[in-house]
């Protein structure tokens, strides 16, 4: 039923595949980020203290990040339309279910399973992303700005529900996702898993600690700035410039921020044909660094600070697209995996490494870890343009 003759003829491509794709991603990305807008709800239901909220948000973060890289070899396996679908259903299902579940432990369970369903959607999602057109940066340009696009609109349709309706109201956004996810398997194009002979390991060492896993550690380095901007500057600005803890310019300064990056990636994506992958990828790094430092020189909620906000985010961001599918060229029986690695395991290993951010504020200072956190894009560019130049060839 799921490979029938039916689904084959339903299926669509081109501009009709990367709207549903980029569609799906925001709907996945939008169930998976859910959790911050309820933690003070969570916590006044079950009394709880800082320490198990940061569980919660470790939890998730570990489960529906850093695992996409071992997803990526189901999606290989089983098939990317398959797991991506499946991906998307599960965890619209159950993180709906967040602030009705009965006990703590109860919210464990349902941040690690939901969390594995947008793990298991990543990759082969990505992956199709690749097939919708000739023009694969701006196809994953489109894909990849869906994610942030979904994850802002969640919040404020979330709170509103919760507000006028109640936690129960959260579970009528369920069957959204079950409709995109249906939608998705009725409509994206079949692929057959590879021969037995032929089907990539749970585990690929040579992935790993290849070329691909440079480029996983690019991404690293460059999720590692961007993390730092999007947790950090809200104490900046209340700790270092006196604003207050709920003040708007927190909330508008972090929409710049992610607007703009959801820009970047679709503009890297339609410029790689006319500039080129490697000065793209570097270059946007690069750019990247002075107009983070300028978020701290200028006047806060001026006019020039919101531009080099915008800068920040696009610049900083930009360069996702074109890694994804330089690590897929990499890695042509591996598609998913690879995607899978460069997608949520770098943004999970670069939350991962930002615990240590703390001790780092703590013994220099916030704007000086500030700094040093923004200046992971400069080794980021160098790493990637040494791995693009040596692998030109294989690169599409």
């Amino acid at each position: 039923m799921l490979d029938s003759p039916l689904l084959r003829r339903t299926a669509v491509g081109g501009v009709g595949l990367a709207a549903l794709l980029t569609t799906a991603h925001a709907v996945n990305d939008a169930f998976a980020n859910i959790l911050p807008v309820l933690l003070p709800t969570l916590q006044q239901r079950f009394g709880l203290g800082e320490a198990v909220l940061a569980a919660f948000v470790a939890l998730i973060s570990f489960s529906s990040n850093v695992l996409q890289a071992f997803a990526g070899a189901l999606a290989d396996r089983w098939g990317r339309r398959r797991t991506a679908a499946f991906g998307l259903i599960l965890g619209s299902l159950l993180m709906s279910l967040i602030a009705v579940v009965p006990t703590l432990w109860a919210v464990f369970l349902v941040l690690a399973v939901g969390g594995l369903g947008s793990a298991i959607f990543h990759p082969g999602a990505a992956s199709m992303a690749r097939q919708a057109g000739e023009r694969k940066g701006l196809a994953m340009g489109l894909f990849g700005a869906g994610g942030p696009f979904g994850s802002a609109v969640m919040p404020i349709v979330a709170l509103w529900l919760l507000r006028s309706y109640g936690p129960w109201a959260l579970t009528w956004l369920a069957p959204v996702g079950v409709a995109v996810g249906v939608a998705l398997l009725v409509l994206a194009p079949h692929q057959p898993p590879p021969e037995r002979a032929r089907r990539p390991k749970l585990f690929d060492r040579s992935l790993f600690f290849g070329p691909v896993g440079l480029l996983a550690l690019v991404g690293i380095l460059r999720a590692t700035a961007y993390i730092s901007f999007l947790n950090a500057m809200p104490l900046y600005l209340a700790n270092v410039r006196g604003y207050a803890p709920d003040a708007a310019i927190l909330g508008l300064t972090l929409a710049t921020f992610q607007i703009a990056a959801s820009v970047g990636v679709v503009a890297a994506g339609a410029l790689e044909p006319k500039v080129g992958r490697t000065p793209l990828i570097a270059g946007t790094m690069l750019l990247a660094l002075p107009a983070l430092l300028a978020t701290l020189a200028l006047p806060a909620g001026s006019l020039a600070f919101y531009a080099a906000v915008a800068a920040a985010g696009a610049f900083t961001n930009a360069s996702i697209p074109l890694l994804v599918i330089s690590a897929q060229d990499l890695a042509p029986d591996a598609v998913a995996t690879a995607s899978g690695m460069l997608m949520g395991f770098t943004w999970g290993m670069a939350g991962v490494a930002y615990l240590g951010f703390g001790a780092v504020q703590e013994l220099v200072g916030l704007v000086p870890a500030l700094a040093a956190g923004f200046a992971f894009v400069v080794p980021a560019a160098l790493l990637a343009t040494v791995v693009l130049r040596r692998h030109r060839t294989a690169i599409g």
